[in-house]
């Protein structure tokens, strides 16, 4: 028989959202309530009978809580197997009931090492013993007992229960069993990742450990015939394309994820007013100005023909006169990823007939400078790790030096700056061209720099003259600044390095260019 009636409950719960109308629910279905500390309390001031564990186990908790459900006459009646004789035997022999239904969810050992200003006293505290073991031992013997660790189980678990005279389901038990040990395993990562960080030699760990979880099955993957799904990091509080929340449209696809991700990640950089357009993880429009509509006006006119089916990012609420333009009919648009949409600006995303089946709106709140801990990139049988990229234009500027004769104006300084931090996101070898506050060419991907930088300058058209270029690397010789200066490009900014340097430098004074020096460079391969 694959149906388990459950005749008793072991409750020990630290989070307690839910947990009063799971008990009532199950004592309306006639099942003993066995608990602990404040969990028993809170059930018992309801006005629930629930059994306490020091009664059942005829030992009180001890070590300030540390030992409350660590005895046989609990785990024996977990572990037991029904059918065995000689379990139940023992059972008997000993006097030990049966549990059949373990409902823990653990101490927030996650959320007290996020918290600020949390001592190492009080993370080792939040390291749970006794839950975990409920939890494994129930885990394992799934065939007889079932165990609910999330609170987002709660009703599921009851209603089963209800329409089928108190019993679980095998199906129902192996599924709770899953996700149990997930947690088990997640909740064991983090403290293994905390006690890693801990005095180790050298900056990372000899062994690391993740943990994601899946948010969602996606339709396919690059390409129709690769399947893939999107796993989150459980953990992460910062505002992402992971942590946004859909508010319309079309299932996310990969390739969605992918963009949005760049877009946000680049619109990010700007305090100002910033719109962003990206197209296959490259930026082929962005922009900033004193408001977002003029924005993402300028951000689009970088490059309106690869705009079209692009991916939209801004880093304020979209408001009704940005919605207006990027809603205008000869636009098509995927996504959108902001702070925050007006009622007026989700209205038009979601009533204009050729929008509001498909375009994809994700709000992400406010955007916090706070960066990932690690950057991951999967190789064939390995993985990459590193520290992200998280210097900014405002860092780098500051250690920024004129190499050449002819310093910048302060509106090339201004450009120069921007397209700096634009330049950051795009694929190597990278080559941004910004003009007045927006990108007017870019150049990405290329095998050689001068290629690149003759892309920017074709897709800039006449819009290069005036211009300022940001390199992502050295030039490696003075051709670079040669096609750069026969373009119309008057000031330059690179990390520098380069062995030939110099030759770089005699050549932008050759031009009468201005040429800036970061000391840092930023490639994205």
């Amino acid at each position: 028989m694959s149906d388990r009636t459950i005749r008793r409950a072991l409750l020990s719960v630290s989070d307690k959202t839910g947990l009063l109308d799971l008990a009532l629910g199950l004592a309306a279905l006639n099942v003993e309530l066995i608990s602990t500390g404040g969990t028993r309390k809170a059930l018992a001031d309801a006005g629930l009978v629930v059994r306490d564990v020091a009664d059942v186990t005829g030992f009180p908790e001890m070590l300030d809580g540390r030992v409350k459900t660590l005895h046989p006459r609990i785990h024996g009646g977990i572990l037991a197997v029904r059918d065995n004789p000689e379990h139940a035997a023992v059972l008997k022999q000993h006097d030990i009931g049966t549990i059949d239904l373990i409902v823990c969810n653990l101490y927030p050992f996650e959320a007290t090492v996020a918290r600020p200003g949390a001592t190492h006293d009080e993370i080792v505290e939040n390291i749970d013993i006794g839950g975990p073991t409920l939890v494994r031992a129930g885990a394992k013997n799934y065939h007889d007992v079932a165990v609910v660790t999330d609170p987002g189980q709660y009703v599921d678990v009851l209603e089963e229960m209800q329409q089928h005279d108190g019993a679980l389901s095998l199906e129902t038990r192996e599924r709770l069993t899953a996700a149990a040990f997930a947690r088990i395993a997640a909740y064991d990562q983090a403290i293994s990742a905390y006690f890693a960080g801990r005095g180790r030699d050298g900056f990372w760990p000899a062994a690391l450990d993740v943990h994601w979880v899946k948010r969602l099955d996606l339709r396919y993957g690059e390409n129709p015939h690769q399947k893939a799904a999107f796993y989150i990091d459980p953990t992460s509080r910062r505002a992402s394309v992971a942590t946004a929340e859909v508010l319309h449209g079309k299932e996310l696809s990969f390739n969605n994820i992918l963009d949005l991700d760049s877009a946000l990640n680049l619109v990010r950089e700007f305090k100002q007013p910033a719109a962003v357009v990206v197209k296959h993880n490259n930026p082929c429009g962005a922009a900033v100005s004193a408001s977002l509509a003029e924005a993402f006006r300028m951000a689009n006119e970088g490059d309106p023909v690869s705009a079209y089916g692009g991916v939209l990012a801004f880093n304020r609420e979209v408001d009704e006169a940005t919605a207006r333009l990027a809603t205008e009919p000869n636009r098509f648009i995927e996504c959108v990823i902001a702070l925050g949409f007006s009622e007026a600006a989700l209205n038009l995303f979601t009533t204009r007939p050729t929008w509001k089946k498909n375009v994809r709106l994700l709000r992400t709140g406010p955007l916090d400078a706070a960066g990932r801990d690690v950057i991951l990139r999967d190789v064939d049988g390995g993985v990459l790790v590193q520290t992200p990229d998280d210097r900014g234009p405002d860092a780098d500027f500051q250690d920024a030096k004129t190499v050449t004769k002819r310093a910048p104006t302060s509106a090339e300084l201004a450009d120069l700056y921007f397209a700096w931090g634009v330049c950051k996101h795009v694929k190597s070898n990278a080559i941004v061209l910004a003009k007045d506050g927006m990108v007017v060419g870019v150049g990405a991907g290329q095998m050689s720099r001068v290629d690149s930088v003759h892309m920017a300058a074709r897709k800039a058209g006449d819009r290069v003259k005036g211009s300022v270029l940001a390199s992502d690397a050295f030039f490696p010789f003075r051709d670079n600044v040669d096609e750069a200066a026969k373009a119309g490009v008057t000031a330059l900014v690179q990390p520098g390095g380069s062995m030939r340097d110099q030759e770089s430098i005699t050549a932008c004074d050759e031009h009468g260019l201005a040429m800036v020096f970061t000391g840092y460079r930023h490639f994205r391969h």
